[in-house]
C-alpha cells in the first residue's frame, strides 16, 4: 500500500489536471481502499457553480465506476493554493457515506509541506445517516 506521502503526491499530480477556470483553485484527491486500490480525481467546475464537482467526490465516483466494493480507508487532498485543504461540507458527507463505518483518515499537506492527518468523525461529528 502507498504511504501517506505517496498518496499526497498522487493528489498533487492530479490537481494539475483540474478544470477550474472560474475559481482558479485546483484541487486533487487520491482515495485508498482496503483492497489496496487507489483512485484519483480533480475538481471540475461549471459556470453554474452548483453543477461543479469537487476532487474528493470525483475520486470516489471514479472508484465506484471502476467497480470498487471494498472499504474506503484514506483520502489525500491537495491544492497548490492553500495548505490544509480540508474537504467542503458536501465532500465530508460523501466521505462519511462511503466509509462503511470506518473512521476515514484525511491526509493533507501542512504549512511545512509535511503530511498531517485528521479523521472524518472528528471533522464531521454529527453526520447524516439513515438508521
Amino acid at each position: 500500500m502507498l504511504s501517506d506521502k505517496e498518496l499526497l503526491e498522487k493528489a498533487q499530480e492530479v490537481s494539475k489536471k483540474a478544470y477550474c477556470p472560474y475559481s482558479k483553485f485546483p484541487v486533487g484527491a487520491c482515495v485508498l481502499y482496503e483492497s489496496g486500490n487507489i483512485y484519483q480525481g480533480c475538481n471540475v467546475e461549471n459556470s453554474s457553480y452548483g453543477l461543479s464537482l469537487c476532487a474528493e467526490r470525483n475520486a470516489i465516483s471514479n472508484a465506484i465506476a471502476q467497480g470498487e466494493t471494498s472499504k474506503l480507508l484514506k483520502i489525500a487532498i491537495y491544492s497548490p493554493k492553500t495548505k490544509k485543504c480540508f474537504p467542503c461540507g458536501a465532500c465530508r458527507q460523501w466521505l462519511q457515506e462511503f466509509s462503511h463505518d470506518i473512521n476515514v483518515e484525511i491526509i493533507l499537506e501542512d504549512e511545512n509541506s509535511n503530511c498531517c492527518s485528521y479523521f472524518i468523525n472528528d471533522i464531521l461529528p454529527y453526520s447524516f445517516k439513515l438508521v
